[in-house]
């Protein structure tokens, strides 16, 4: 297979226009014995001249000018490839696709990515906001360049996964603010079990946290429902009392609720970043992830 350089083509598209080697070799900042071996080399590697030559004047062959056109186009999606990936590198344009908990894409991670591409506006953001697992799958399938994820016990453990802890997020009641437990002295598990609670489904972080740290204690659950904001509707009409991680109480500053930390030992969600563990990021997704893992690692949610 013939390989052609960039030199080349530049070499002979100079000659083809200037029509004498003096002009095209110091176009070239050349000299003229090192431009003439570089036509020649061009034209040994093509397998036909592409030049006429005499002592008056250079001209194209017939196949020098069906080359011509070729050679142009060639160079241009060259100079376009490399401009373009000079446009990735310097982050003037490209794609992140990030996956990452509800809880996390409504509250937490809005502002982050209003900094991100307030930075480099070039780039597009893609978000798929997806439970635990669903975030997970969209890593390993390449549709998600990372993920905001967790699990109940808060470890990814998967061979083709990178997983790295970002925080831990602590668990609060969330009650209507005329609740008994509104004002309990001291809230424990077992105060929070006899009335009536609000779960979350089983396949959620939330729900699996919640399990491992009240196991074998049961709550007596009246609903289990898919979304954060159903909880707080449920909660606020005064059909029962839920727990939470912190970062999902913005779903419920209202006058009319009370959020109180839970000191549960072992009641914790982890938040954690995930990524494929063979290849590497782009330069784009790399500086949103590290974006991410600044201002989330730094989170208090004490």
């Amino acid at each position: 297979m013939t390989e052609l350089s960039s030199r080349q083509l530049r070499a002979f598209l100079t000659l083809a226009e200037q029509r004498n080697f003096t002009r095209a070799a110091n176009l070239s900042h050349l000299s003229q014995p090192a431009f003439s071996a570089l036509i020649r080399t061009l034209e040994d590697a093509l397998g036909t001249r592409l030049f006429d030559r005499d002592t008056r004047s250079v001209q194209l062959t017939p196949e020098g000018k069906l080359f011509e056109t070729a050679a142009q186009r060639l160079l241009d999606d060259m100079n376009g490839a490399i401009a373009d990936l000079a446009d990735h590198v310097e982050r003037r344009k490209g794609r992140v696709r990030i996956a990452a908990l509800p809880s996390l894409a409504a509250g937490w991670l809005p502002a982050v990515l209003a900094e991100f591409m307030a930075t480099w506006p070039g780039i597009r953001v893609d978000l798929d906001d997806a439970l635990s697992d669903a975030c997970i799958a969209r890593v390993r399938s390449g549709s998600a360049d990372f993920a905001l994820a967790s699990s109940g016990d808060g470890t990814v453990a998967d061979s083709d996964l990178l997983s790295r802890k970002l925080c831990s997020d602590r668990f609060h009641l969330v009650c209507r603010a005329d609740h008994p437990l509104a004002t309990e002295p001291k809230l424990s598990a077992r105060k929070l079990a006899p009335w009536p609670f609000i779960q979350m489904a089983r396949h959620s972080s939330v729900r699996q946290s919640l399990d491992v740290a009240l196991h074998p204690l049961r709550m007596n659950a009246v609903f289990e429902v898919e979304h954060l904001a159903t909880v707080m509707g449920l909660v606020e009409a005064g059909l029962g009392i839920s727990v939470v991680p912190a970062l999902t109480l913005f779903h419920f500053r209202r006058d009319t609720l009370v959020t109180r930390p839970l000191p549960v030992g072992g009641l914790t969600r982890t938040v954690n970043i995930v990524q494929r563990r063979e290849g590497s990021l782009s330069v784009a997704a790399q500086t949103l992830h590290d974006l991410v893992v600044a201002r989330l690692g730094n989170l208090n949610l004490d």
